[in-house]
């Protein structure tokens, strides 16, 4: 977890394929994913052992790219076998690295423990921080981040700041996706991630998060007093059983589909591709959007929730992190 010196730029940035892998989707503009590719070593119940490659902000630009999206990912991996393996995993679904991702001194490794369920404990050797000189281009109509790239020091004060920065310009889109191997004590992590909260004008957290970061809270109650921070729309994913939304209008119910979960790995971020891709779809992206944002009324709300909740059911209905194409949707 120590900082790395910059090192000499090569091959730092991964091209869309040809066509759109995902399916074409309207719009112009692209989404900047900010935060932590990595290697998960999964340990299943069985005994058997992959390496997938993932992380939580890579997974959301994924989720975008292969829904057709424009993604771009700020990221800190290695020019070494793993990172080859994430660029190349990242280029199939037309995610474009941006300069300087590719220049840390190696890539992190996340180490996945699943038990009969399929769901998730992890542990991390890891290093973050944000690439030098990275800044919120003209088109950038959302700033994606959260995790363990919002935590991780040296990178997570750079993100906070590209943050605030990207207000101006973007909407600001964020997931505490908690990690309590690495973010300690829920009472002194929940202040930081309470912090980017204020900056954000979409929140979408887990109820298993909310339950580490406030044990004993109703999750919607939690949800309500972050909405009063600032954001336009609070989501809390409740894994099998749906998600709720909160708005200054009320609260959004959905329930999820009934599938066979063969692992959670990328569920929450397939979640979050697809929240940021729906309010894509109802031009709500950007900041000159902001108002109409927190105007959103409850047909489209609802509508955008169930997409959600299908993306992610299909994602937990295959193993690791392999969200769902466009084209998939259309025929589900």
């Amino acid at each position: 977890m120590s900082t790395t010196p910059e090192r000499t730029e090569r091959d730092s940035t991964t091209a869309p394929s040809a066509g759109s892998p995902g399916g074409a989707a309207p719009g112009g503009g692209h989404v900047l994913a900010v935060g932590e590719a990595l290697i998960d070593v999964v340990h299943r119940a069985d005994g058997t052992v992959d390496e997938l490659p993932g992380g939580s902000l890579a997974n959301v630009a994924l989720t975008l790219g292969r829904l057709g999206r424009d993604a771009r990912l700020v990221t800190w991996i290695g020019d070494d076998a793993h990172g080859t393996a994430l660029r190349g995993w990242l280029g199939e679904s037309g995610v474009t690295l941006t300069p300087g991702s590719t220049t840390a001194e190696r890539t992190s490794v996340a180490t996945a423990h699943l038990d009969e369920h399929g769901a998730a404990t992890y542990d991390f050797d890891l290093e973050w921080q944000v690439p030098p000189g990275t800044t919120v281009d003209a088109g950038t109509l959302a700033v994606h981040t959260g995790s363990i790239a919002a935590v991780l020091e040296p990178g997570a004060s750079a993100v906070r700041e590209l943050v605030a920065s990207a207000r101006s310009a973007a909407t600001v889109t964020y997931d505490p996706n908690a990690r309590p191997a690495l973010m300690g004590d829920p009472a002194e992590a929940r202040p930081r991630i309470e912090a980017l909260v204020t900056l954000a004008d979409v929140v979408k957290v887990s109820d298993e998060d909310l339950a580490w970061l406030a044990p004993g809270s109703d999750p919607v109650a939690v949800a309500r007093d972050w909405l009063a921070l600032g954001p336009a729309v609070v989501v809390v994913t409740l894994g099998g059983e749906g998600a709720v939304a909160v708005t200054a209008g009320g609260e959004q119910r959905v329930t999820a589909p009934r599938v066979a979960v063969v692992d959670t790995v990328g569920a929450g971020d397939s979640f979050m591709g697809a929240l940021i891709d729906g309010l894509w779809d109802a031009d709500l992206l950007g900041a000159d959007r902001r108002e109409a944002l927190r105007a959103i009324d409850s047909t489209t709300l609802a509508g955008l929730l169930e997409r959600c909740v299908a993306v992610a059911a299909i994602t937990v209905s295959r193993a690791g992190a392999n969200p769902p194409r466009r084209a998939e949707l259309s025929l589900a």
